[in-house]
């Protein structure tokens, strides 16, 4: 299986300026597999997303690994590390939104949750991102599909563990 884990990165306002977010995302489960926060907007935020993603177990090598065409993911550092865990890059086309309509589509369930309010520091709106991710996205979010009887994408995650070989 060579599920695709796209990723983007979004920009959050505080007081003492922006609080950046690069999230991984796995398509056939919907879940944050990797996230990284940082005060700037670099590939160390990128690299740092998709290193806590393959630490989670959730990157084998041959997995494909979806972005736009930013500096952040088409830099030296990025390729790398892409490289060193055995995933294959792939960019969308310059100038179309579409082409990462998965991760856009998170940032908007994100948004809605958290609210587009300017947090009075980092700290804080990195908490709340925190507990969306990691309490309700991941864990209690319900998937919109009836056919699978509305699982959560934790619950999704395991039962393709269990269906699949390793």
């Amino acid at each position: 299986m060579c599920t695709t884990r796209p990723c983007d990165i979004t920009a959050l306002p505080a007081g003492e300026g922006r609080l950046y977010l690069a999230c991984w995302l796995d398509l056939a489960t919907r879940e944050v597999v990797g996230y990284s926060m940082a005060g700037r907007h670099r590939a160390t935020l990128v690299v740092n997303a998709l290193q806590t993603a393959a630490g989670r177990g959730r990157l084998r090598p041959g997995r494909i690994v979806h972005s736009d065409r930013g500096s952040e993911y088409t830099s030296s550092q990025s390729q790398r590390e892409t490289a060193k865990l055995g995933l294959h890059q792939s960019c969308g086309r310059t100038g179309s939104c579409f082409d990462n309509a998965a991760a856009e589509s998170f940032w908007a369930l994100l948004k809605e949750a958290i609210g587009t309010r300017v947090w009075p520091d980092r700290t804080t709106a990195r908490a709340e991102v925190f507990d969306f991710i990691e309490t309700f996205h991941n864990r209690r979010r319900l998937r919109k599909h009836k056919l699978f009887g509305y699982p959560t994408p934790a619950e999704t995650r395991q039962r393709q563990q269990h269906a699949l070989p390793a």
